[in-house]
């Protein structure tokens, strides 16, 4: 019965991950801890990297990449601000304005995906340089500056820009909202199912009747439209958007997804190991801040952390290809 228990555990993508976030946490809290506030800063900011991280992940899952999600945080940021702060149209404008926007360029990335030979990290890396570039040539044309002001409304703040406790963020709830609803529609809808096939081998989930096209290009729109969202949060939190910013989500997205136990390859992983790689992720960048540790080490040592992590994933993964439950017995 336990032999069969591990085996079952080792076989989830999700178990190495859990591993790792606890030996972090250990290891974080043994060199003087983070305390109340630290936790806060590192739940903030698994927050707002696990809400792009979750879309990009099913993306490597079906054998994709998207890193256009480094423009389009501070694009979603500066769209709300602009047409909300600057032109101070109603809230809801901004809002559909944002989220709108991620879907348009969600929709390019996705059609030249499934239509043209070019792989999407090209294609992605493409639209991060053109939505840059449209952005700050946009703001500077319509505002006259790099940076616009935004307030607004209570129910605005309330929904997607106040701290909850005075430590916490919103969008921590909205973190596990999306959580839950991508668990759902991957772990116990056919779409899941459908999205593993596709970073196994595209061509035979094509030819067993899986709408690859459709489905590619609905992941790319979710991408987009995630990274989009975050920054609209920012702006409301912060009360301002700046064209710059972003381009760490990039790095910091795939170092989660990939310590979430996802491979670059496509086919394997799983929404909670996402999750919990965000989370070790977040301990690891933030929570050195708050122990003894001298902080010219902290690149070095979340390197290591990160890639013990990595090293762990791999090992769960083998194991999880291996193991036989008439040899367990």
């Amino acid at each position: 019965m336990n032999s069969d228990f591990l085996g079952n555990l080792a076989r989830r993508p999700e178990a190495g991950a859990a591993i790792s976030l606890v030996v972090v946490l250990a290891l974080f809290t043994a060199f003087g801890g983070s305390g109340l506030y630290g936790a806060a800063s590192w739940v903030n900011f698994a927050a707002n990297l696990g809400i792009v991280a979750l879309p990009v992940g099913l993306l490597m899952i079906a054998g994709e990449l998207d890193i256009s999600i480094g423009a389009m945080i501070p694009a979603g940021s500066m769209t709300i601000a602009i047409l909300s702060g600057y032109y101070e149209l109603p809230i809801i404008v901004g809002i559909l304005g944002s989220l709108a926007f991620g879907v348009l360029v969600g929709l390019i990335n996705g059609y030249l995906t499934v239509n043209t030979s070019v792989p999407s990290l090209i294609i992605t890396l493409a639209s991060l340089v053109a939505v840059q570039g449209l952005v700050l040539s946009g703001s500077v044309l319509l505002t006259g500056g790099a940076s616009v002001s935004l307030e607004a409304p209570a129910w605005a703040k309330f929904l997607f820009g106040h701290l909850i406790g005075g430590s916490y963020q919103v969008i921590v709830i909205w973190w596990l909202i999306f959580t839950a609803a991508f668990f759902f529609a991957i772990h116990k809808m056919r779409y899941g199912n459908w999205i593993f096939a596709m970073g196994g081998d595209i061509v035979s989930a094509r030819n067993v009747g899986i709408p690859t096209r459709r489905l590619t290009i609905t992941l790319f729109v979710l991408s987009a439209t995630c990274a989009s969202f975050v920054g609209m949060c920012g702006a409301i939190m912060f009360n301002s958007a700046q064209v710059s910013g972003g381009m760490n989500y990039i790095f910091n997205t795939i170092v989660s997804i990939v310590v979430g136990g996802v491979l670059l390859t496509g086919g394997f992983g799983s929404i909670l190991g996402i999750f919990f790689g965000t989370l070790t992720f977040a301990v690891v960048s933030q929570g050195i801040y708050f122990t003894n540790i001298d902080r010219n080490w902290s690149s070095l040592i979340i390197g290591v952390l990160l890639l013990i992590a990595v090293l762990m994933n791999n090992t769960f993964r083998q194991m999880a290809l291996t193991y036989s439950p008439k040899k367990a017995k």
